[in-house]
């Protein structure tokens, strides 16, 4: 048995709301980057069968024969799942949950969602990337620029899984390729500045009661799940509550201030949801 009541005051007590989020919640928003599955097929069912691609994931690292191509496939993925995309219930029960209390994101998640939906990008760490942003490929220098309008374009005129090569984002320094910020592998640029402001939250909120939330993040989660777990060791006043499906992992030093809530986001988000207004 749930025990929404205890949540929801922490909630409620809470001077700040942690964030953290990974696949699970990607996945209850339709994206699958593992996935070989009916979406993937519709969308990428042609690049499937040309190139041997069998989920996203493997199309955003794939070693593309050319850069038409590349841009062929980027922007098809940036169209259909950050151009076209709407805020899902799941993440309008997120905001309303955090309401107007100050919070920040974690996230190994790289689709942008949670700034399409209203967060706020200053306080939202992506720390593999983000389909928003390109950069040079070499890199020749640690500018990021905007990638969703030129994604857009290249939609437009792509034709047969190419795009004409005179659209192909080009870097404006060194004149070579450029690759999205999360498909960049070791050359990514990483994003030093949201580190820093995650740093900085952190600081402010140092000793206060901090809520972290945890949404859909496996136990073998290195990049984000054991840091949070760490944090939440490390902050007395911290209450670490965790949503995953199947698996629920809490280290034991701090289990007496957690909440493992083991189901679906789509399910549980809009109960805590609804423990916080009725409480």
């Amino acid at each position: 048995m749930i025990d929404w009541k205890t949540i929801a005051a922490k909630f409620k007590e809470a001077d700040a709301i942690l964030i953290g989020a990974s696949n699970g919640l990607s996945i209850t928003e339709g994206l699958h980057l593992f996935s070989d599955n009916a979406a993937f097929e519709k969308l990428f069912g042609d690049f499937k069968q040309k190139y041997g691609i069998r989920c996203i994931l493997q199309g955003m690292m794939a070693a593309w024969p050319s850069q038409e191509e590349k841009w062929a496939f980027w922007a098809r993925l940036i169209h259909f799942y950050c151009g076209l995309y709407r805020p899902t219930p799941v993440m309008n029960d997120l905001k309303a949950i955090v309401g107007e209390k100050d919070s920040f994101v974690l996230t190994s998640n790289g689709e942008g969602h949670f700034e399409l939906c209203g967060f706020d990008p200053a306080k939202i760490y992506e720390i593999e990337g983000n389909w928003l942003t390109m950069q040079c490929a070499r890199p020749c220098h640690r500018t990021r620029y905007p990638s969703l309008e030129a994604a857009e374009k290249l939609w437009d005129a792509q034709q047969s899984g190419h795009v004409p090569a005179q659209l192909v984002p080009r870097c404006p320094v060194c004149g070579g390729p450029m690759d999205i910020h999360m498909g960049a592998g070791q050359r990514m640029i990483p994003d030093v500045a949201a580190r820093e402001r995650f740093q900085a939250f952190l600081k402010t909120y140092h000793g206060k009661k901090l809520v972290v939330l945890e949404l859909g993040i496996g136990w073998r989660n290195q990049l984000i799940k054991a840091p949070l777990m760490r944090l939440v060791a490390g902050e007395p006043n911290a209450t670490y509550v965790t949503i995953n499906l199947g698996e629920v992992c809490i280290a034991d030093n701090i289990k007496e201030k957690s909440f493992g809530l083991d189901g679906r986001l789509e399910t549980l988000l809009p109960a805590l949801r609804e423990a916080l207004i009725s409480s």
